[in-house]
């Protein structure tokens, strides 16, 4: 069974425990509009697993923008606020699953390539701030994924051994970088990564459209 022997869960935060991914594609879009730019077709694979800082410094050098990192990523933030705040809902059944984890004493982590500002913002409006002994972003690391570094350290603040820790991810370099820190890790569906589909579940220990499974699954014995 997939929580058997786990103690604690860490949590990607966009595509794997939000549904906000779109997001990233339509700021691209309209934050290099103001410079007179159009996003190249393969931007977002490009940069997936960066930490915010990552790809600022990759905005800054592919596109010679003018600003420097700090306003990048203050734009960005800026931009997105409203749109986490109003428009990205927690991913189908991830609450309840949420609140499953509370009641057993499973411990539970975020380890997201987002800004801090927006991890701990979206904690806040869906409630969640207690639930969670560690928020941490790829920029407390110094590398992104698919490096295993945030996830190693995400782990050390909950007080859990790798092996006993799953990871929820969304995209490749995630999953690399659960599986690269010893841990167990669930693929999560997500629209944007769809075309990695088979990629992911052969590289992930299970593969879920969405956390109502997992319950549904341990109450028949399923999903091993």
């Amino acid at each position: 069974m997939m929580m058997d022997g786990m103690e604690a869960v860490i949590f990607d935060l966009d595509g794997s425990l939000v549904d906000s991914m779109w997001i990233w594609k339509d700021i691209d879009i309209e934050y290099l509009g103001q410079f007179g730019l159009e996003p190249p077709r393969e931007l977002q694979r490009e940069i997936e697993g960066m930490s915010f800082s990552e790809t600022a410094v990759y905005f800054k050098e592919r596109f010679g923008l003018p600003d420097s990192l700090e306003q990048i990523k203050e734009t960005w933030n800026r931009m997105a606020w409203d749109k986490y705040r109003n428009q990205v809902s927690l991913k189908d059944g991830a609450r309840e699953y949420l609140a499953w984890c509370r009641r057993h004493g499973i411990k539970m982590g975020i380890a997201t390539s987002n800004s801090r500002e927006l991890v701990t913002s979206v904690a806040r409006v869906h409630g969640l701030e207690q639930d969670f002994g560690c928020i941490m972003t790829s920029c407390d690391v110094g590398r992104g994924k698919p490096a295993p570094d945030i996830y190693l350290a995400v782990a050390d603040r909950l007080q859990a051994a790798p092996k006993s820790c799953l990871v929820f991810e969304d995209i490749v370099p995630g999953i690399q970088a659960g599986k690269a820190a010893g841990m167990k890790v669930c693929a999560v569906e997500d629209a944007y990564s769809l075309n990695q589909k088979e990629e992911k579940k052969a590289l992930a220990d299970y593969y879920i459209r969405d956390y109502s499974e997992i319950l549904q699954d341990m109450q028949t014995g399923g999903l091993q």
